[in-house]
């Protein structure tokens, strides 16, 4: 199973590090291994990415609930109970035979990382995801939380919709240790984790996020979606207050002489729910991997 397209055999050719990431990618499978079926079954936290059907759009979205909520239902398949909340943007997507999509269960108390993509298909209760990639990745940029409590009474505010980022959208983009993003290639879906200390994540205007992409696994793949298709969109949750913030937009990648790597995303939708989240995460253990702020 050849798990690169032209996009990441580019990249990893250009940083240098193909042999790494072809003994990284040794490590996907198709199956649902009984330990990481056991992770999944403790987590409340589901994060998903895939393209809206009708508009083309890419955005990734925060499924919650009791530990159990998603669990492996056979060797290569994944269910989730319940879905996205009616007003989120991939609602349609996540009620579409067949929709490619991408999953990473992500677990602050242990800073461990899954990730599932396949195909969906809707189900009485939910949804099912048929497994095609199932990975782990390295605990590098999660930021330990030991615990979360759910906060009964909360529910989503009323969601607001825009074409740009507000000052307040742009100083919590600029205060968060964690977010997700979604890309895509030919039908294909990739989600996957990027972390820092505060500040990593920058938006210098009211159309435009950036960041530096820091050493990862070697893979590239989000960056090698990125090469060939620039749809892309940002997650963002708020571990305290439960807010979502949603964009989707395109995504191009800067390399400098130095070798360092930077992202630049350009804001098309955005998308803000208040308390969309009932889970309340205790105060982070910033990564030792973590960059210094200022770097």
């Amino acid at each position: 199973m050849d798990i690169y397209h032209a996009g990441s055999r580019a990249v990893q050719d250009r940083v240098g590090v193909r042999e790494d990431a072809d003994h990284v990618g040794r490590a996907v499978g198709e199956g649902i291994k009984p330990v990481a079926a056991a992770f999944l079954e403790l987590q409340p936290l589901l994060v998903l990415g895939a393209a809206d059907p009708v508009t083309g759009a890419v955005w990734a979205s925060p499924l919650t609930g009791a530990p159990g909520f998603v669990r492996a239902t056979g060797p290569r398949q994944m269910s989730v109970t319940g879905g996205v909340r009616p007003a989120d943007p991939l609602a349609t997507a996540l009620a579409t035979e067949g929709t490619q999509v991408a999953t990473i269960a992500l677990d602050p108390r242990t800073r461990r990382r899954m990730r599932l993509n396949g195909r969906l298909r809707p189900t009485p209760r939910g949804f099912a995801v048929t497994a095609e990639r199932v990975f782990s990745n390295c605990p590098r940029y999660i930021q330990r939380r030991e615990s979360y409590e759910v906060v009964a009474d909360r529910s989503p505010g009323e969601t607001r919709r825009g074409t740009e980022l507000t000052d307040a959208q742009r100083a919590f983009v600029e205060s968060v240790d964690t977010s997700f993003i979604a890309t895509v290639h030919e039908g294909e879906v990739e989600v996957s984790h990027k972390g820092g200390n505060p500040g990593f994540l920058r938006a210098p205007s009211p159309h435009e996020l950036t960041w530096r992409d820091y050493p990862g696994n070697a893979m590239f793949l989000t960056l090698g979606n990125i090469a060939l298709d620039p749809r892309a969109g940002l997650l963002f949750v708020d571990w305290s207050t439960g807010t979502v913030l949603q964009l989707t937009g395109k995504a191009h990648t800067e390399f400098g002489e130095d070798g360092e790597r930077r992202v630049r995303f350009t804001v098309r939708e955005v998308v803000e729910t208040p308390a969309a989240v009932p889970l309340r995460w205790s105060a982070p253990e910033y990564s030792p991997a973590n960059p210094a702020p200022a770097d």
